[in-house]
Order: structure tokens, then C-alpha cells, then sequence
């Protein structure tokens, strides 16, 4: 099989760039829009060039790319430098504490927080943050996003799952019923004590459909 170029590639490779541009949502980087980090993927993707399998799809190894790119450069410019709050249990939005009221130096995590990091964050960072990382999923965009792909999923699957699969995917992942009542559904029965109806089959469909649901994901099938 003749080996192809990257260059020859290129534009099958932007247009799998930019339908992540949505992932994009460090808007606050006034200093780098989405055409900067196509660049930057672009350049990576042809520095791996020579491991790519050109036996096998562009798409699916491209995304891969993608979001791993794309996920470090939203932590190297903003998660290593954010405050210790959003990942706190005690975080309770804005700038609230459970525990001490307001974030303040009275927590040790902040105190080391404003030492050490706050100087870093507020240079890269020089334009409000609201809306990232734990914040984001406020956004409209971003959760019509996810809606779209669990449409898309649901819809995929319809077609990929045999008859019993889907009647347990459906009550447990569309209708948020319970397994027993998926079992109920199913029509399987148990005469073993302690044991909840179909425990072993339930098991088996499980890992089935999710078997599938990474195959669809990894030969790109839909968009995550």
C-alpha cells in the first residue's frame, strides 16, 4: 500500500479539526483563538505522521489527536493554574465556601494557592474566567452538545444492539429504570436465593453494549 503525505491529508485532517472547534471554550485566551490551536494540532499531527497505520481509517486516529491535544492545552493554560475551590467538596460556586463561608486565606489549600500559583493564573488568565472547566457545563453550547451525542449514541445503537441488548439499554440508559425492573422487562427469573433475576445475563448484556458503544467511538462513528 502507498504511504500518503501528511500534506496529501490535509484536508481531511482540518475538517476533523475544526468539528471539535466546540471544544474549544478557554475564550478568555484573547491571544489564542481556535485558528491558533488548529495550528498547533495540525503541527503535532505531522510530527506523528510516521505512526499513523495507513491500513486503518484517518478519522478515528486524528480524534484521538484532537482531544488529547485539546485537553492539554486547556489544562497547561488554565487546570494547573486555577484555584483549589473547583475541585474542592466544599466549593459551593462564585467565590462561596461550605466550610469557611467565603474562600479565603483561612483555607491552607488557598493560602498555598495565592503564593504560589495566583500571580501564574492571573497573567495567562488576564480576562474573567467564568464559564471553564467545572463552570463550562453551564454553557448552553456545551450542553446541547451533550444532548446531541447521547441523541447520536442512542440512535447508533438502535441499529448495533441485538433485540434483548436494547430493551435493557433502553429501560437502563434512556428510561433511568432500575436493573430488576430491566429483568422484569426481559422476562428473566431466578430460583437461586439472594439472587436478583438474570443477574448473570444482565451482566453479559452489559458488557456486550459496552463493547460496542467503545467500537462505534473508536472507529469514530460518532461524534463525542
Amino acid at each position: 500500500m502507498k504511504k500518503t503525505k501528511f500534506e496529501e491529508r490535509i484536508l481531511e485532517i482540518d475538517r476533523e479539526i475544526f468539528k471539535r472547534k466546540h471544544k474549544w471554550s478557554l475564550t478568555s485566551l484573547t491571544w489564542m483563538d481556535f485558528n491558533d490551536v488548529a495550528q498547533i494540532l495540525r503541527i503535532h499531527i505531522n510530527n506523528k505522521w510516521s505512526q499513523y497505520d495507513q491500513a486503518q481509517p484517518l478519522a478515528p486516529w486524528v480524534n484521538r489527536i484532537i482531544t488529547n491535544q485539546i485537553r492539554n492545552l486547556i489544562r497547561n493554560h488554565y487546570g494547573n493554574f486555577s484555584r483549589p475551590c473547583l475541585k474542592c467538596s466544599a466549593f459551593e460556586g462564585d467565590n462561596l465556601c461550605s466550610v469557611y463561608g467565603k474562600q479565603s486565606g483561612a483555607c491552607s489549600l488557598y493560602a498555598k494557592w495565592l503564593k504560589s500559583k495566583k500571580n501564574a493564573y492571573d497573567t495567562k488568565l488576564p480576562v474573567s474566567i467564568e464559564n471553564h472547566l467545572q463552570e463550562v457545563h453551564n454553557k448552553p453550547s456545551e450542553n446541547l452538545s451533550l444532548d446531541h451525542s447521547i441523541k447520536e449514541v442512542h440512535h447508533k445503537l438502535k441499529d448495533k444492539l441485538k433485540p434483548n441488548e436494547w430493551i435493557y439499554y433502553s429501560k437502563v440508559y434512556i428510561e433511568n429504570l432500575s436493573e430488576t425492573e430491566a429483568a422484569k422487562a426481559l422476562g428473566y427469573k431466578t430460583t437461586e436465593k439472594n439472587r436478583d433475576a438474570g443477574y448473570k445475563q444482565l451482566k453479559n448484556l452489559k458488557k456486550s453494549i459496552i463493547a460496542k458503544v467503545k467500537k462505534i467511538i473508536y472507529n469514530g462513528e460518532i461524534d463525542i
